[in-house]
């Protein structure tokens, strides 16, 4: 099995956790410089974002209908490349939302939630960077830890963003945009951790 196909899965994985972060930092300049005038760019700017990313799992599909020998399992291979390209399209689907619910202020408690998505993703990011060598690593658990605990920090903002939302908000327009918003978000999270309890099941099955 030639070493340069072992480390091509792990390259593609890392390229594409750098589109979702790409991704994540766009909806996180998007949100700070809100301006409607500028959605439909800045939707256009992710949707680009999006589709490169695309283009790059589907190329790891290509090579590894042709592949003999896989560096890890066939299976796994595909699991974390989808899951890798579910959070970029999360990501994605948070600023479709803004756009086709009109949106036209940001609550303030939506930028924790944000921030913790781009900590999300850079953890992916440097997880990914250590699956290449996942035998060897001795990063790679602090990595799949710190995402459990950014999801789970994700998970108790949410709760807190809802609650606050139907305590607060009597516009129901408004109730219905904006629980579309902060779910997606905390979507975002729950894709990182799949990508990450994947990443443990690898472990379990070959160290």
């Amino acid at each position: 099995m030639a070493k340069k196909q072992d480390v091509y899965y792990f390259d593609n994985f890392i390229q594409c956790a750098e589109y979702a972060s790409q991704a994540a930092r766009l909806l996180e300049k998007t949100m700070r410089g809100f301006d409607v005038t500028r959605l439909e760019e800045n939707f256009q700017q992710m949707h680009a974002v999006e589709h490169a990313a695309d283009l790059k799992k589907h190329e790891l599909m290509e090579n590894l209908v042709k592949a003999f020998i896989t560096p890890i399992e066939r299976e796994d291979i595909v699991q974390v490349s989808q899951n890798i390209d579910s959070l970029t399209d999360k990501i994605e689907d948070v600023l479709i939302r803004i756009y086709f619910n009109r949106v036209t202020r940001l609550r303030p408690d939506v930028f924790p939630l944000v921030d913790l998505v781009v900590q999300c993703c850079d953890e992916v990011q440097a997880l990914m960077r250590q699956f290449k060598d996942f035998k060897h690593s001795k990063e790679l658990k602090s990595h799949i830890i710190r995402i459990n605990s950014l999801e789970e920090e994700a998970d108790r903002l949410y709760v807190k963003c809802m609650y606050d939302l139907h305590g607060a908000e009597n516009d129901v327009l408004e109730v219905i945009a904006w629980r579309d918003i902060y779910t997606y978000l905390e979507k975002c999270a729950d894709a990182a951790e799949h990508i990450a309890d994947m990443v443990e099941g690898v472990l379990m099955k070959n160290c």
